[in-house]
């Protein structure tokens, strides 16, 4: 099992539509893994049309990979490097850190991730 953010055993990010570099529902990663998917996100429309601006249409269907498309609520695995061009446009989705990979502390400053948790106690 991989760690989140806190060094705990990682939660499930989202099962539907089923997120995650490996398609398990989880923020897991590794080598192959080079968008470092880490980072458990709520989405919004704000941010998926930022995405899409930037070259990563998250909201259109994709039949032929079995992608419905995201809406606004869905929870999605992000690539730690957009969330953090997110933030710096001032465009960043909220965020589960129990959700997300620690692997995220690679890219991204603990503070920062503070400030959009939507799961601190």
């Amino acid at each position: 099992m991989q760690e989140n953010i806190f060094n705990e055993i990682i939660k499930e990010c989202c099962s539907n539509p089923i997120t995650g570099f490996y398609r398990d529902g989880f923020c897991n990663t590794d080598d192959r893994d080079v968008g470092l998917h880490t980072v458990c996100a709520y989405m919004t429309e704000d941010f998926l049309n930022f995405s899409k601006q930037k070259g990563n249409d998250l909201s259109t269907p994709r039949p032929e990979f079995s992608f419905p498309g995201l809406k606004e609520g869905d929870s999605w695995c992000l690539c730690a490097e957009r969330w953090k061009e997110a933030y710096e446009s001032g465009k960043a989705p909220r965020i589960y850190l129990r959700k997300s990979n620690k692997k995220t502390l690679d890219i991204i400053n603990l503070e920062i991730l503070k400030e959009f948790a939507l799961d601190l106690d």
